[in-house]
């Protein structure tokens, strides 16, 4: 069957319209209620507790993303299914936790069993709802609602906005917290190590950097010929070129030989001091190795000097060593 394209697109639209509708409306309906479960979540985290988010259905899943996003940003967050926790899984609240409820009607009876069980264990509970009347809000020590206008569902019924706006409400906590708890990047990244997120976040220059005989190093005098045999035993694309306290003074590659031995024939016996590249591109050893690629593209070259804070030369990244780390 083939789709009408114009037909399509419309109705996608009319679909993100909705729920783009469903978010206005709850962002003009944040008040003090979601401050106090902001303040009670930081409370429970401050003393070890976690975050317990429940759900049933959509809501259900959508109180899973939620909980990773709590815990990946800072916050220790666990997803517990209500069903389950009736039949043992209510264990894993403990004395200091917070449980959070989602549910968009608020009557849910598999969640609204489990919220009295919770609060004999000494556990506040909160809750996000679409009906601050509900059975699930009356339970509830915190109540914050969100109510939207419609479901971008055409029979009103298949839960998208309100999904859509559980989403939206469990990353404004989540980033609230984020922020209060001084939460920063190298905090994400260690909590990410083993995605291209965290290497770029937390991997150095200093871990992926050339050293020691992998390194062709280089005195102001020495010559091209010279140079192209410490070159070829570090099995390196360039020389660093360095005073006796070895202090950066330049650079010279196996491109700078190429361009310039065309044109040249006695290079070989010309020294650096007339041939390098002075001042070339350098970058501190305590650098995110982010850096050095941001470097690399931007200056469209393959080596960058790695030097420490008085310019003394500690080591060499080369472009080719950065897919080994897997940050490019």
């Amino acid at each position: 069957m083939e789709l009408n394209e114009e037909a399509v697109i419309a109705k996608a639209r009319q679909v993100l319209d909705i729920e783009i509708e469903g978010l206005r409306a709850i962002r003009e309906q944040m008040d003090g209620h979601f401050v106090h479960l902001a303040e009670a979540c930081l409370e429970a985290l401050n003393k070890n507790g976690k975050i317990v988010v429940t759900g049933v259905g959509k809501s259900g899943h959508v109180g899973q993303k939620i909980a990773a996003t709590l815990s990946s940003t800072g916050s220790p967050a666990i997803f517990m299914h209500p069903v389950e926790a009736m039949h043992g899984d209510l264990g894993v609240l403990q004395q200091g936790d917070i449980l959070l409820a989602l549910s968009y009607s608020g009557e849910t009876a598999e969640l609204t069993r489990i919220i009295m069980p919770a609060k004999r264990l000494g556990v506040p509970v909160a809750c996000f709802t679409g009906s601050e009347e509900s059975t699930l809000a009356k339970l509830s020590d915190i109540v914050v609602t969100g109510r939207v206008e419609r479901e971008a569902c055409p029979f009103n019924l298949a839960p998208t906005t309100t999904s859509t706006a559980q989403l939206a409400f469990g990353d404004a906590l989540a980033m609230i917290l984020l922020e209060s708890r001084n939460f920063t990047k190298e905090d994400y990244g260690m909590r990410h190590p083993g995605g291209a997120i965290g290497r770029a976040v937390t991997l150095r220059i200093s871990d992926l950097m050339r050293t020691g005989e992998h390194v062709a190093k280089a005195g102001y005098e020495a010559t091209v010929k010279q140079v192209l045999l410490t070159m070829t035993a570090a099995r390196c694309g360039c020389a660093i070129v360095t005073d006796d306290e070895n202090k950066l003074i330049g650079i010279f590659t196996d491109g700078d030989f190429r361009r310039r031995v065309e044109n040249d024939l006695s290079i070989l016996e010309r020294t650096m001091k007339e041939v390098m590249t002075p001042n070339p591109a350098c970058v501190r050893g305590d650098a995110l190795a982010i850096e050095a690629l941001k470097i690399l593209e931007r200056r469209h070259i393959d080596d960058i000097v790695v030097v420490d804070e008085e310019n003394h030369v500690i080591g060499l990244v080369d472009i080719q060593d950065l897919p080994r780390f897997k940050i490019m």
